[in-house]
């Protein structure tokens, strides 16, 4: 005898269910994140090292010796998650106060998942210019900066201005984070399916800073973009646009991709694809079935707008999809960035790179594939899920090993000594947290 499986109206109402409870438990705890000593006090007397007069020294051999800060701060393992709030979780432009919950939840996956100390800085800026000449300014206090829910085309002249000038690794979470786990999921999802990268035929549906960078990298990772097919909310990215002449980044995206010269609406982006990649508004209707219903047998489609996604992954399964995936951890095959920013700060702080590429992205997205094909891969396993935290050591060695490859790492250490590093460092972490609730110094809310 089978389960019965669950109606439409009960899967909404699970659907429903985090929301729900988010709104019990964080006043419940009034914030995820605090700030806890890491060194030793054995009395009061110990002040005298962490502070006056003791730390005169340490400060004035950084004062002669800039990199050693170092090894005397908390520097090297020490990020912010900036944010002007324009841009949030699919919310739009709520502002920075109300994105705080959002970049307090990163900083958690960041500490829990990572082992990597994150710092929320939601602020008010009217311009790139604002957010960039602030990171700058803040920037001798951390060892890597996280660009977060910033609006386009805002996003983009921040990540490329700071990916040249600022002194320490800058990332667009929501363009680089965002493509390396798509890129994980896509990898396992043709091997399930029998289809080759390079022959897949893929249409877009949103076209903001996530599927943009998401575009490139795949091209980069050996997708052919001529069999590629973005849609925004005008139609059809291509050539000739009067549109895309105001808009520099999507007619690069035009001159590169579509190699059929399509034109009209989504229906034109998604007719004979192998896959949808969705990153638009979120739905449940912002997917209409019939799109599906025009693609290719064993279609692959990825709905992931957060709260919701753009097709409930039930529906996208009776209009023909074969794999669906989606930005939620409470439905199989979630592609979230979740899965990638800690492991790829993990390895980037560890061996101390200068910047993170898009090679180290890559690097990471094939070995988050890996771990999903060790453990054996299904249409409803496509990549590691976040309790399976080995995942992130091993994303950290290969994005250290990709960054001393590419010779950016100012720290080189063996596949074996970065494992090791990164290991300890998230266990630590983890087993914190665990005595902290086991001792009742956090709370259960019951």
């Amino acid at each position: 005898m089978t389960d019965r499986a669950p109606t439409d109206n009960e899967q909404l109402e699970q659907a429903n269910r985090p929301a729900e409870e988010a709104m019990r438990l964080h006043p419940f705890y009034r914030g995820k994140i605090e700030v806890v000593p890491r060194c030793r006090i054995r009395d009061i007397h110990d002040f005298a090292l962490w502070y006056t007069p003791g730390v005169a020294a340490p400060c004035m051999d950084i004062h002669h010796h800039p990199e050693r800060v170092f090894d005397h701060c908390a520097r090297g393992n020490l990020i912010a998650i900036v944010s002007d709030g324009t841009r949030v979780l699919g919310l739009g432009n709520i502002g920075p106060a109300a994105g705080l919950p959002v970049m307090e939840g990163k900083s958690l996956l960041f500490k829990y998942l990572g082992g990597v100390d994150a710092v929320p800085l939601c602020i008010d800026a009217n311009s790139a210019g604002d957010i960039i000449n602030f990171v700058k300014m803040v920037q001798p206090t951390f060892g890597g900066i996280n660009l977060e829910d910033i609006e386009k085309p805002r996003c983009f002249k921040v990540l490329d201005t700071l990916r040249k000038e600022a002194s320490i690794p800058v990332w667009h979470d929501d363009q680089q984070g965002t493509a390396a786990v798509t890129l994980a999921a896509l990898i396992n999802a043709a091997k399930i399916v029998n289809k080759p990268l390079h022959r897949l035929r893929i249409g877009m549906l949103g076209v903001g800073a996530s599927n943009q960078r998401i575009a490139i990298m795949l091209a980069e990772a050996g997708v052919d973009p001529l069999l590629t097919c973005l849609c925004d909310t005008k139609g059809v990215v291509v050539k000739g646009r009067e549109d895309l002449a105001r808009d520099p980044w999507k007619s690069h995206l035009a001159d590169i991709t579509n190699g059929e010269q399509r034109s009209g609406g989504p229906e034109a982006a998604f007719d004979g694809a192998d896959v949808m990649i969705a990153l638009s508004s979120p739905g449940p209707e912002t997917v209409k079935p019939e799109w599906i219903r025009s693609m290719n047998k064993d279609a692959i489609v990825f709905a992931c707008a957060n709260p919701v996604p753009e097709i409930w992954p039930w529906e996208a399964k009776k209009a023909g999809a074969r794999i669906v995936a989606t930005g939620r951890s409470d439905f199989p095959n979630q592609v979230n960035n979740s899965l990638g920013f800690p492991g790829i700060f993990r390895g980037t702080l560890d061996v101390m790179a200068t910047t993170i590429t898009d090679e180290m992205c890559i690097a990471a997205a094939r070995e988050l594939a890996k771990v999903a094909q060790d453990r054996g891969i299904s249409e409803d396993y496509l990549i590691p899920t976040m309790d399976e935290w080995e995942v992130f050591p091993r994303e950290a060695v290969a994005v250290g090993q990709k960054a001393i490859e590419q010779g950016i790492a100012r720290r080189p250490l063996s596949p074996s000594e970065a494992f090791a590093l990164a290991d300890t460092t998230i266990r630590r972490a983890r087993a914190d947290l665990a005595m902290r609730m086991k001792e009742g110094f956090v709370k259960d809310p019951g």
